[in-house]
């Protein structure tokens, strides 16, 4: 199993989202969050909670079958992109064990 972890930007969701769920991945975390890289715009977005940061950004977390990496990299790429700095990032992670929480039972490898 992979763990694909896509930092996105908040107005791309609705549609990576919706392509994502066509293609069967209907499981998936969504968080607001926000960062800080390398792009420092000086209208940019001005956090109230932490000095740093300069971006809204939206955290997409999936776990999906390891023959379906391509497929959902792809879809959160090319719904996700608008060719301008700070379109995001996607990281993919092995995942070793998943357990159900309900009754300990271990799912997948």
């Amino acid at each position: 199993m992979k763990e694909i972890k896509a930092f996105i930007r908040p107005n791309k969701v609705d549609d990576i989202v919706h392509h994502l769920k066509d293609a069967g991945f209907e499981n998936m975390t969504i968080s607001s969050a926000e960062g800080t890289g390398k792009l420092q715009d000086e209208t940019a977005f001005v956090s109230q909670k932490f000095s740093i940061t300069d971006s809204e950004v939206a955290k997409l977390e999936l776990v999906i079958n390891k023959n379906d990496v391509d497929k959902v990299v792809q879809i959160i790429s090319e719904q996700g992109k608008t060719l301008n700095p700070g379109d995001g990032i996607i990281y993919v992670s092995d995942v070793s064990q998943i357990y159900r929480v309900k009754d300990g039972l271990k799912n997948g490898n």
